[in-house]
């Protein structure tokens, strides 16, 4: 029991520090100038979001090595606390995200979305048994806060798909290959920044985004 204290000091006086760098990062954010320091202001706020997502996966891992409550307790308030929301409507499967960040590098840890969403799936799937998409297309909506500037929208290639995909894909997809999976991306303004995911047959594409353009006037073309 001492170890495992003593572990669990250590740990946090870990944690501790990076919070230190942190709070120096958003006093940076307030500092900086973002009309005129564009490229330096997104430098650093990227840098502490991904900071903050190390300091969350670290303290998540000492609630598991504390035993304070179950992997599944602790996941399903992850997954509430990201907002992440799963509805099926006429055969379409809706995922709700939080807005995605740039690529990251490979030694950033990627769990912190990854884990909450990937309970959350099987979480629904117990309830509402669904088969496998096989001939599919998969449409990620980049939804950004309207009433902040539009400068701050990015380019799908510089964002982090491919992990919330590959999470989707093990438990909604037969296979995600581009032979029988097909990618779109939009992007949207909206109440706030988030990231919907929708899988559909093939079928179902051309009609579902024909009332999705007209239902939301701020849709950019599909790419």
């Amino acid at each position: 029991m001492e170890a495992n204290t003593k572990i669990i000091y250590q740990r946090l006086q870990g944690i501790e520090d990076e919070l230190l760098k942190l709070n120096n990062a958003i006093y940076a954010l307030k500092s900086t100038d973002i009309r005129q320091y564009r490229t330096n202001y997104e430098e650093l706020s990227v840098n502490a979001a991904l900071r903050a997502e190390r300091i969350a996966c670290r303290m998540r891992n000492l609630v598991y090595v504390a035993n304070v409550q179950s992997v599944a307790n602790y996941m399903k308030q992850a997954a509430l606390a990201h907002g992440i929301q799963i509805n099926l409507n006429e055969n379409i499967l809706s995922i709700r995200l939080p807005g995605l960040l740039p690529k990251r590098k490979l030694r950033i840890n990627t769990a912190f979305l990854s884990e909450p969403l990937s309970f959350a799936l099987q979480e629904y799937l117990k309830e509402h048994p669904l088969a496998l998409y096989r001939d599919c297309v998969v449409c990620f909506s980049q939804i950004y806060d309207k009433a902040l500037t539009l400068e701050r929208i990015r380019d799908y290639d510089n964002l982090e798909f491919k992990q919330i995909l590959d999470t989707i894909a093990a438990y909604i997809l037969a296979d995600d290959t581009g032979l029988f999976c097909d990618l779109y991306h939009t992007t949207e303004l909206g109440g706030c920044d988030c990231t919907d995911v929708y899988i559909m047959e093939k079928a179902a594409f051309p009609s579902w985004v024909k009332a999705r353009k007209n239902q939301i006037k701020t849709i950019s073309e599909i790419s």
